[in-house]
């Protein structure tokens, strides 16, 4: 499906059962669920919702309970790969059924492979019909003092397919399996096998055999290659080493020399046995024209125009992008050979042209795959910035790109002390496409980085990792702000903020910390309060005097004091002499920006409105700033760029009674007007939906209205009536106008 079309219904459908299963069942006595009602689903819907619960996480004990009912949900193909399951519950709720197929790979908890086994033999639908079986990194036996399976292999009479990588399966084991009667597919890969000649008992049926990185294997070379000639029917083998290491025996090099075996094989994996010659696997593919694949993966061969890749014979390689691609692709499971992968992908991924969707989706698949792997997630999140860097990000699917930051955030959550990762991850992450358009949960990525700004004393993390969170808190809701601000972090950015004014300096670190502090604080009193208890009051009244001549500072924070005077009960903290002299000189100097000016009269206008706290400082300074807030207001011309947005106008609101004095009403109305003429359908449909519009005509015709103030009132009134939309009664503005800060 491509990346950006919707989910199907069926998918959205299970996804929705997933995650209300407890509400949709009842438990029973065992403690196991069941439906309330079930109807009857059709079988591949039935498996289709068993592997839905594996991915989503909710697979267990409990959940698992509902596939008791057979006459309902029917099983074929069962996955539980990675859940939590108990012996028990898995015998119950899916050995009755008549399963064909079943992928135990990586379950939690203390089933074993034995226990497994114990459980499909002793259902006599599962041992007859049962024709593929993944038990993937599993303890082959649970107890330390037992030594044999309770069940045999061999009594899976029809199983085709087996699967028990990465198992601490023995020589033992391996010649139980070697007697079932149907297998022709086979991997063994990273067992404690020793000796693989009881594969001879199933040459005249084995078709598949993968033995990667068996590295307890002690068979002289020549014996092992005997073996290996025997296996006539092979159409796919798999003997790659996951060490990487010199083939000192010239194991490769013999078994492709030898002549007349192997003759049909389709696919041939040798990835990482060094010291394999392009000569020697050309020679070998030309004798097998129906060869599809060949892995040479850090062997050094691969050079070869035959060997490039592009044509019917696909190879995983290092010596050209397309071998880079497909070795993505055939080997994300495996640590050591994604890691070589990556570390050759970074070259070339310096220097891309154009958007590559494919490959990015493949580096994804191999960072899911090892997100506790140092070592691939640093190579990765290298190769992940080269291949979204700047407009390469532009040509990228959405979802895809949404995924990838997800996985970004996942990497620096589980390796938070390491310092170029750190860097790599916010690398990428400093792009306003990213950070404004691509979807993923910023909240939780804002939480994360403020977490992480503490950990680290690199200049060059801390200044990416401020720049990222003052634009992800601009996108969050009130309510997310309201958990984000709390203390902890209002103080992390202060002490940022204080690092940077100790020195003097003006840099985008400061001011991407005063933007920060300014969002956080946005229509969020909690976060308003917990600034002035670590003392950024202080702080920000040292500010303006140390960078009077700085707007740029300025405007963050008198932006941030104007959100402190929108909260009545911390407008006392305002009132001292100095600060509201200072903010006054900012609002009449014709030299400051209005940007600056528009926020310091903002501060004023609350400080004096008729709900603002008793003016305790000097009476004639009252009256200068009553008198200063009219006419400077007046005075100011509407800047050509967007200043700032709102996601509503309720605290102007108060500012517009009739009670107020001009000067209050009139910064009021300029801001009412100034957004709503540079986004009309928005604000004026806003200003409409809260009542507005109202206040607009009570201040109007009231008979002690100043005439400036009715003017403004009649141009907004008159933008209204040009440009009113009506409001869509489902519509919800509480989000679309987040107040953002330019």
């Amino acid at each position: 499906m491509d990346e950006e079309s919707p989910s199907s219904l069926t998918d959205i459908s299970l996804a929705w059962v997933c995650h209300n299963v407890e509400v949709l069942c009842v438990a029973l006595k065992d403690g196991s669920l069941q439906f309330h009602h079930c109807p009857l689903f059709p079988q591949e819907l039935a498996d289709q919702l068993l592997h839905k619960m594996a991915d989503e996480g909710v697979l267990n004990d409990r959940t698992i309970g509902i596939f008791q009912n057979q006459e309902h949900l029917r099983l074929r193909r069962a996955y539980v790969q990675s859940s939590h399951l108990s012996t028990e519950a898995f015998r119950l709720a899916l050995c009755p059924h008549k399963l064909q197929e079943l992928n135990a790979s990586h379950i939690h908890g203390d089933i074993t492979i034995s226990d497994i086994l114990h459980s499909v033999t002793s259902s006599k639908v599962c041992r007859q019909g049962l024709q593929t079986l993944l038990m993937n990194g599993l303890h082959l036996y649970g107890e330390a003092d037992e030594e044999s399976l309770q069940a045999s292999f061999s009594m899976l009479r029809g199983l085709k397919k087996l699967s028990l990588a990465w198992t601490n399966l023995d020589d033992k084991g391996l010649e139980d399996i070697c007697a079932m009667p149907m297998l022709e597919n086979l991997d063994i890969s990273g067992t404690n096998i020793t000796d693989l000649i009881p594969l001879l008992n199933c040459e005249s049926r084995l078709r598949s055999l993968t033995a990667h990185g068996l590295q307890k294997l002690e068979m002289p070379t020549s014996s092992l290659i005997l073996v290996l000639s025997k296996l006539q029917l092979l159409r796919h083998l798999d003997i790659s080493n996951d060490k990487l290491v010199i083939d000192g025996d010239n194991l490769v090099q013999q078994l492709l020399e030898r002549p007349g075996i192997l003759l049909h094989l389709v696919s041939l994996d040798v990835s990482g046995w060094r010291g394999v010659s392009d000569a020697t696997i050309q020679a070998f593919v030309e004798v097998r024209p129906g060869m599809r694949f060949i892995g040479l993966l850090a062997t050094g061969a691969g050079g070869s125009k035959l060997l490039c890749g592009d044509g019917n014979l696909k190879v995983a390689g290092e010596s050209s992008l397309t071998q880079l691609c497909e070795a993505l692709r055939r080997y994300s499971d495996r640590e050591s050979f994604i890691l070589e992968v990556l570390t050759h992908l970074y070259s070339h991924t310096n220097d891309m042209e154009g958007p590559q969707t494919n490959i990015l989706k493949l580096v994804l698949a191999g960072m899911q795959h090892h997100t506790d792997s140092l070592h691939v997630q640093l190579v990765a999140t290298a190769c992940v910035f080269n291949l979204t860097v700047q407009e390469l990000v532009l040509g990228m699917p959405l979802h895809l790109v949404g995924n990838v930051v997800q996985q970004l955030l996942t990497a620096m959550k589980n390796f938070p002390n390491h310092v170029q990762l750190q860097k790599n991850c916010l690398l990428t992450l400093c792009s306003d496409h990213i950070l404004q358009v691509v979807p993923f949960d910023r909240y939780e990525a804002a939480k994360l980085i403020m977490m992480l700004l503490g950990n680290h004393e690199d200049q060059t993390v801390q200044r990416m990792a401020v720049a990222v969170v003052s634009i992800l808190v601009s996108k969050l809701s009130t309510e997310e702000i309201s958990e984000l601000g709390a203390e902890a972090f209002i103080m992390k950015l202060l002490s940022i903020v204080q690092q940077k004014a100790s020195l003097g300096v003006v840099d985008s670190t400061l001011k991407f910390a005063l933007s920060a502090l300014w969002n956080l604080t946005d229509e969020t009193p909690t976060a308003c309060r917990h600034f002035i208890q670590c003392q950024g009051l202080e702080l920000y009244m040292e500010l303006l005097e140390t960078y009077y001549s700085e707007f740029s500072i300025q405007q963050k924070i008198l932006g941030l004091l104007n959100n402190v005077a929108e909260v009545e009960e911390l407008r006392m903290e305002l009132m001292s002499e100095d600060l509201v002299e200072h903010i006054l000189s900012l609002l009449i100097n014709p030299v400051v920006e209005v940007d600056v000016s528009y926020f310091a009269g903002g501060i004023l206008a609350h400080l004096i409105s008729v709900r603002g706290p008793v003016w305790g400082l000097d009476a004639e300074l009252h009256c200068t700033v009553k008198e200063k807030l009219h006419s400077s207001i007046l005075s100011w011309s509407s800047p050509e760029h967007a200043m700032v947005s709102y996601r509503t106008f309720q605290p102007f609101y108060p500012l517009l009674h009739v009670s107020q004095c001009s000067g209050v009403q009139l910064w009021a109305l300029w801001a009412i007007q100034f957004v709503c003429s540079q986004n009309a359908p928005q604000y004026c449909t806003m200003l409409q939906t809260e009542g507005g519009t109202d206040l607009l005509r009570v201040l109007s015709t009231h008979p002690d209205t100043h005439s400036d103030v009715k003017c403004l009132v009649e141009n907004i009134l008159k933008i209204l009536e040009q440009n009113f939309y009506p409001a869509s009664p489902v519509e919800d503005f509480s989000d679309a106008t987040k107040k953002q800060w330019i």
